[in-house]
């Protein structure tokens, strides 16, 4: 494997927590935590910015991480789960309730997958395939907890 290669794996992987033996995309989740923090305090324009520049690299990372594995979604790859965790509290307060509340909706919606998760997953190639599940699984995480805080604060 050459450094670039490498550099690959070490990112898509979270700095190796996919390789833990029990749940690497749980674990995952959490590295995208200090970066929701710090996106909750930029401006829109730069969170809109520093998340469309995060879901592009985690897609090129995620593709050549998935030749070098040589497998389609392999679980080692936690980039996904991070970039969907960002989607899912874009936007939101980053206080305990709606962090812990997006989390539980994040890791639902990304385990039970609902249409269309599973088709974009199955169709769309490489890098593609592995962010875009876990993006829309952030988008629907988003609005349930867009509907929950709503119920609940008025």
């Amino acid at each position: 494997m050459n450094y670039k290669e490498k550099t690959a794996i070490f990112f898509a992987t979270g700095f190796f927590v996919g390789y833990l033996p029990y749940l690497p995309g749980t674990f995952g989740t959490v590295l995208g935590l200090p970066i929701c923090f710090f996106l909750a305090k930029a401006n829109a324009f730069s969170g809109f910015a520093w998340t469309a520049f995060f879901i592009l690299i985690s897609v090129w990372i995620s593709h050549i991480s998935q030749r070098i594995v040589n497998a389609n979604d392999p679980k080692c790859i936690v980039v996904d789960e991070i970039a969907g965790f960002i989607i899912t509290l874009t936007g939101i307060a980053f206080d305990i309730i709606p962090v812990v509340t997006g989390f539980i909706l994040f890791r639902l919606f990304d385990i039970l997958k609902p249409f269309p998760i599973r088709l974009l997953e199955r169709k769309l190639p490489g890098g593609c395939g592995i962010v875009a599940d876990d993006l829309m699984a952030g988008v629907y995480a988003n609005l349930t907890l867009r509907f929950f805080l709503k119920l609940t604060t008025g």
